[in-house]
């Protein structure tokens, strides 16, 4: 693999690069930027999607409700009160790049309940499409109780025995809807245990025989595999398949069995397979490090208070996601790709700064002016 060092995205002098979202000019909005449209990725043909098909994302697994503690620092048993809120990081992707203004759908199941039908109508209320969606008539939709520490990190405890996310089958698959799509995200927790493993596995092959970008956040949750060698295992087991992968430093350390997640040669070596387009590692407050065939680099993060981490990872990659879903072609330039990742890390960063994980989500417009006010210091 061919490498270079890149800059940290404080010695980049060169201005953002916003998805393309809409056709408002940011002319005068932002001191250091000309257009969002002028200066985004589609400008060229060969940036496009061959199959000139919409640029929409289509988000697979589960959809949850979760329960926030009212206050942080307090375990379950001492909290005084939840707040319930929509949860499942393929459900939030596709919420942020919706309201972000993309386009995507998601696939998955829950209980013919009404916290079922609540999840159905909240994705509906912000603009992402629920046709892929099935009910369960006889499994509930799952609940998580989220834990918050005072630092704003949390501990899962969840309630699935089994609950409609795990029992969605092959059969039930939209495959007309996958086929249509750009993008095809998924995470790990589909695949713990059938009949869903199954359906995530057919769902994998009919996008991948569609020509669609495959991207992979595992989004390790221990506590729902049955032992920690099963979790690594499943992981693994469709990792040669993705073209995009989004992993953090504490799954680097449990993929790799203990190795430093900060050094490049372990990320080369261990993580980053021959068919891969792009690797990120998000690092926090820090950032993420990103790494394809050609570069790897670091782009700096943006400092918020944190009051909760809830969502931050799936609102990173919906930001992401929305810039490669406009330009297919982003992990060839690595300049439109620290833009992308630029504004990546600062939807993650707007997410921390309220509780749950789709209320906190951001708009466009609150990117912007974070960017703006990045760019003026």
């Amino acid at each position: 693999m061919d490498q270079k060092n890149t800059k940290s995205s404080s010695d980049n002098k060169t201005g953002y690069v916003l998805p393309t979202i809409s056709n408002r000019s940011a002319t005068g909005d932002f001191k250091r930027v000309k257009s969002a449209k002028d200066l985004l990725a589609s400008s060229s043909s060969e940036e496009v999607s061959e199959k000139n098909k919409s640029p929409m994302v289509v988000c697979f697994g589960e959809l949850l409700i979760d329960f926030v503690p009212t206050v942080s620092g307090v375990s379950l048993a001492e909290a005084p009160g939840f707040k319930k809120a929509a949860g499942g990081a393929p459900a939030n992707v596709a919420v942020c790049i919706a309201r972000l203004g993309g386009s995507a759908s998601f696939v998955g199941k829950v209980g013919d309940d009404e916290f079922g039908h609540m999840l159905a109508n909240i994705l509906k209320e912000n603009n992402v499409d629920n046709s892929g969606m099935r009910f369960d008539k006889h499994a509930r939709t799952a609940l998580a109780f989220v834990t918050l520490r005072a630092d704003g990190e949390r501990e899962f405890m969840f309630f699935r025995h089994p609950s409609a996310d795990m029992l969605l089958t092959e059969a039930e698959l939209d495959t007309d809807l996958i086929q249509k799509s750009t993008i095809f995200h998924y995470g790990s927790i589909s695949l713990i245990e059938d009949p869903c493993k199954s359906a995530h596995l057919a769902a994998l092959k009919i996008a991948k025989k569609a020509g669609c970008i495959l991207s992979y956040d595992p989004n390790l949750r221990l506590a729902l595999w049955p032992s920690p060698e099963a979790a690594r295992k499943g992981i693994m087991s469709i990792w040669d398949q993705a073209d995009v992968i989004k992993i953090s430093e504490d799954e680097i350390v449990f993929l790799t069995g203990g190795d430093d997640p900060y050094d490049d040669k372990v990320v080369l070596t261990k993580l980053f397979h021959p068919n891969l387009k792009l690797l990120i590692v998000t690092e926090g407050p820090d950032g993420c490090r990103y790494y394809t065939q050609d570069f790897h680099g670091k782009v700096g993060g943006v400092k918020v208070k944190c009051v909760d981490t809830t969502g931050a990872g799936d609102a990173f990659v919906g930001g992401l996601l929305l810039s490669l879903s406009e330009n297919t072609q982003l992990f060839k330039d690595e300049k439109k790709l620290r833009d992308a990742l630029r504004f990546a890390n600062v939807c993650g960063a707007i997410t921390v700064t309220e509780r749950g994980a789709i209320p906190s989500l951001p708009t466009k417009e609150a990117v912007y002016k974070k960017l703006e006010e990045a760019g003026s210091k």
